[in-house]
């Protein structure tokens, strides 16, 4: 059973978003989603200054057994990115809810949020697609 940490939020796409103190959302991809990739050999991450929707594609994640596209949770702008992982694209498979995470965004509307599924939620999908 993949770790679902119950203080996140999740795309049924497998993106975990975590609302900070400042009001911006850190996004990366869930164990889960790692867990099935295998591992991870290369990040592309969105440019600092791109304004995502919901739902656009945000990025892309490699692994030796397939590359998948990572998705927006909610809608905002690109403020950082997290470059470690050009260098060292593995922590997504050793952390992905810390180290590993992708991109934070200033968000358009932080309640978009509420619409995401929780870690029950998330699970369960998880449970049935298995």
């Amino acid at each position: 059973m993949s770790h679902t940490p119950n203080e996140l939020k999740y795309a049924s796409s497998h993106e975990w978003a975590r609302l900070e103190e400042d009001g911006t959302v850190t996004v990366g991809i869930t164990d889960h989603a790692q867990a099935a990739l295998g591992d991870v050999v290369f990040v592309e991450l969105p440019e600092v200054g791109t304004v995502l929707a919901a739902g656009d594609d945000a990025g892309v994640v490699e692994s030796v057994k397939a590359a998948s596209d990572v998705y927006a949770p909610v809608a905002g702008e690109v403020i950082e990115i997290n470059v470690l992982l050009e260098d060292n694209p593995e922590m997504v498979n050793t952390d992905p809810y810390n180290e590993g995470w992708f991109y934070k965004l200033q968000p358009a509307d932080a309640e978009e949020l509420e619409a995401l599924l929780s870690a029950g939620d998330y699970q369960q999908q998880c449970e049935d697609e298995d």
